[in-house]
């Protein structure tokens, strides 16, 4: 088997029960959807910096970790595009816009944010804001959040039911936080779920490599990019000779 980026933070005694069982595999389901989730400036800024560096400017950067998923997520898209599957894009709620507190949101950082100098509050007024290259076309969904899960208290739900979506390809940031929360809801709400290994992140590295591990056992697959995206393309020609085969109307 080849080696997996949790292995390293496996004791032995975890590999060995690992070993007593089989692994459950959930397999992708009939009917997919591609969900981003939380693909927003506030963890990239606006060019790659070493973490620390960037956490001056942007404090919830996620650093070069964030930027070496760009390609694998544009890779992703264009598949997801060229299969004809549902995508959704989700991402924060601004407070000063809805009047909802969010949930990382404490009242001693609100009222200090509210007093920051005029560049820190325009990072704050763009925090939310989709980054250019995942950015949604027209026709896609953008949901925004109050809370980690990309189901709570959204329309992702009745979204993902117009669709007639058995499964979920997930996606974003950050692992230990939004992407594992959507993860749980989503298997919760008996989606098959699939977590691409490349297309998620996390400012630490350790959350990063045991969540995966934790999703994996428990509530979906963890797969690399190349697996999922030779999916995709099956699944496109799949569509493409379904559709071949519907009389013209």
């Amino acid at each position: 088997m080849a080696p997996r980026v949790w292995d390293a933070f496996l004791t032995p005694m975890d590999k060995a029960s690992l070993k007593a069982r089989p692994h459950q595999v959930w397999g992708y389901g009939e009917r997919p959807a591609l969900v981003l989730i939380d693909l927003y400036r506030w963890v990239f800024g606006d060019r790659e910096q070493p973490l620390l560096e960037a956490m001056k400017e942007w404090p919830g950067s996620c650093g070069p970790r964030a930027w070496q998923a760009i390609p694998h997520l544009q890779r992703l898209l264009g598949a997801a595009r060229a299969a004809g599957i549902p995508v959704v894009h989700v991402t924060g709620l601004h407070q000063q816009d809805s009047g909802v507190v969010g949930w990382a949101e404490h009242p001693l950082r609100t009222r200090s944010e509210a007093n920051a100098d005029a560049a820190l509050a325009e990072r704050q007024r763009r925090r939310f804001d989709i980054i250019e290259q995942v950015a949604p076309l027209p026709g896609e969904a953008v949901l925004r959040k109050s809370a980690p899960s990309g189901f709570f208290g959204t329309l992702l739900m009745p979204h993902l039911h117009a669709h007639g979506v058995d499964s979920i390809i997930l996606v974003g940031e950050s692992t230990s936080g939004c992407v594992r929360a959507t993860c749980v809801d989503g298997r919760a709400n008996r989606f098959k779920m699939t977590v691409v290994e490349e297309c998620v992140f996390d400012r630490h590295e350790a959350p990063h490599a045991i969540n995966l591990f934790d999703m994996h056992e428990k509530y979906g697959d963890v797969l690399g990019i190349d697996e999922v995206v030779a999916h995709l393309q099956t699944l496109a020609v799949t569509l493409y000779r379904e559709s071949a085969l519907v009389p013209n109307q």
